[in-house]
């Protein structure tokens, strides 16, 4: 028998590399679809038998699933979020975690993160919606400002986040702030950025807001009601970490009364999302699909991540990535 791995809800995972074939060279590989909402019972059953779970955004890996499932040794996360995994549920019941290292994202989602920017400083979607429409003459009311003469406040400062502030800086001369309290101020300092003490100072200093740090329940909608009606007027915010970092509601509200003047999003609250979304009618509001880290070579650092984790584990060698390795762990049983 050969070990069994199961690619759950993930589109993206050897759709551009040799990843899964490679996988088959070892193990059975299936690809199985979930309800992002499934039940840890359910999912723990859906995947009895399996050995390794290739991981996307959805569903939860939650107590029920690791106290349901015991065949189940080791979560990969096709990304670096794991606000969708129980992690001490997991190292409880032996299982490792393995998410993909900051540094194999950083280009890409930086990248994304100040195209998004531009792209909502300078109307981009709402000028390319115009010219359609047979509007070029409209252009005047698309005048806008140079990002070179903005105070970009960021959010987390982290790999993505210190990147971001490094194209900023070096490739625009914007003036950027950050607030991080697990960075010390020498490395934000290193990259010609002043460092803030609070999220509410960041929000009142900065022209546009970007956001870079994981979820937890210290982030959960760190931009809030009080965090926007502090902002200063027109603040544009981007967000290409985790939906769940900003109040939905709150942002509307900033919205309507013209204290946000454009949002730029890759991530949203309970994405997927569908055509009724509240903030689809905004015209000063682009989103993209959580395609940040959507480039070949991000994706195939990912995958390789991927595949050799689990013929690491197979050869009991080093394991890049790994979060959590619990000291009594699941043994791999091939049946």
């Amino acid at each position: 028998m050969r070990p069994r791995v199961a690619i759950v809800n993930s589109k993206s995972f050897g759709r551009f590399t040799d990843a899964i074939s490679r996988l088959a060279s070892r193990c059975i590989v299936d690809q199985i679809e979930v309800s992002k909402n499934v039940s840890g019972k359910e999912l723990a059953e859906k995947l009895s038998g399996y050995h390794f779970v290739v991981a996307s955004v959805t569903p939860r890996y939650g107590e029920e699933f690791f106290k349901s499932n015991a065949d189940v040794v080791m979560i990969l996360r096709h990304g670096i979020g794991l606000d969708n995994v129980d992690l001490k549920a997991a190292e409880e019941h032996g299982v490792k975690i393995v998410a993909i290292p900051g540094y194999k994202e950083r280009d890409a989602v930086a990248e994304h993160t100040v195209a998004l920017m531009l792209s909502a400083l300078r109307r981009v979607a709402e000028a390319n919606d115009a010219v359609r429409k047979g509007g070029w003459q409209e252009r005047a009311k698309f005048v806008s400002r140079n990002i070179s003469s903005l105070t970009v406040g960021i959010v987390g400062f982290g790999n993505i986040g210190s990147k971001v502030a490094e194209i900023l800086r070096k490739g625009f001369g914007s003036k950027v702030i950050a607030y991080d309290p697990y960075v010390h101020e020498e490395k934000m300092r290193a990259l010609g950025v002043a460092q803030v003490t609070s999220i509410i100072e960041l929000m009142a200093k900065s022209d546009i807001v970007t956001l870079h740090t994981n979820l937890s329940p210290e982030t959960y909608h760190i931009i809030s009601r009080e965090t926007l009606m502090g902002a200063r007027r027109g603040i544009i915010v981007v967000n290409t970490a985790r939906g769940e970092l900003i109040d939905q509601d709150a942002l509307v509200e900033a919205i309507e009364k013209g204290i946000v003047s454009a949002a730029a999003l890759d991530v949203v609250e309970n994405e997927p999302i569908g055509l009724e979304h509240p903030l689809l009618k905004y015209s000063n509001v682009v989103i993209t699909p959580h395609i940040a880290a959507y480039t070949l070579e991000s994706l195939a650092a990912m995958d390789e991540t991927i595949v050799e984790a689990i013929f690491n584990y197979l050869e009991k060698k080093p394991i890049e990535g790994i979060v959590v390795d619990p000291v009594k762990c699941r043994n791999l049983t091939l049946r």
